[in-house]
């Protein structure tokens, strides 16, 4: 049994695994980071506790604390040139945010088809794999929710905006709303058409994944945690 631990910008996300079956899944906020400490008490010691973390060396600190009983197990994943059939082509391959990493190795293991690997949460990322597992390189774009904040904030008499996507929106907030998953789907489907015609996927995660799918005009797949799945890959080569 191993346990996954993807510690995002918003939320901690978890797993616990036996073979390449998921027994549980769930998820905490940063601010309900302690709810960890009840993992130890629910289930048995596992082989090896896997963590992705892109919220910073203090929150890093507070998940190892709530998961003191698991230490001797524990494996912090650091981005790296190769592995898992993956060939991590960023000009500085430890730079690579690590969720990136662990949803690049998630997606490699799921297709070996050339992979449009979407994350949609509070970033949105747009990453590139081909058929050999190169990692081309990809794109960063503010999520949803940051792209209506940043119009709120920084404009004049504009909303946060609570509206509904439109073809042709006729008020601002649906303007807004329809403009922010116009930009991201957009991006998506610029990333796909620059692989060409050959055999591709699309593998959509996040929490805003659900608000992008039904606009896009390409094949997708929903994984509900590419980087847990990536951790999961991983874990059988430590």
């Amino acid at each position: 049994m191993i346990v996954c631990l993807d510690s995002g910008n918003s939320r901690i996300k978890w797993g616990v695994r036996e073979g390449a079956e998921w027994l549980a899944q769930g998820a905490f906020t940063q601010a309900e980071l302690d709810l960890l400490a009840r993992l130890p008490g629910e289930w048995p010691r596992p082989t090896r506790v896997m963590l992705s973390n892109v919220a910073g060396s203090a929150v890093g600190d507070r998940i190892r604390q709530q998961l003191a009983a698991w230490l001797p197990v524990f494996c912090e994943v650091r981005s790296e040139r190769r592995r898992c059939g993956v060939d991590n082509a960023y000009r500085n391959p430890e730079k690579l945010g690590v969720d990136r990493w662990c949803a690049l190795i998630g997606a490699r293991a799921l297709s070996k088809a050339a992979t449009v690997v979407v994350m949609a949460g509070t970033a949105t990322t747009i990453d590139t794999l081909d058929a050999a597992g190169e990692f081309l390189g990809g794109l960063i774009l503010p999520g949803l929710d940051l792209m209506r904040r940043s119009l709120a904030s920084e404009t004049a008499g504009l909303p946060f905006a609570a509206g509904v996507h439109a073809d042709y929106p006729r008020c601002t907030d649906d303007a807004i709303v329809s403009g922010t998953i116009e930009a991201q789907v957009g991006a998506i489907e610029r990333a796909w058409q620059r692989l060409g015609d050959i055999d591709k996927h699309c593998l959509l995660s996040g929490g805003n994944a659900v608000d992008l799918a039904p606009h896009l005009g390409i094949p997708w797949r929903s994984v509900d945690n590419l980087p847990m799945e990536g951790l999961a890959r991983l874990a059988e080569e430590v």
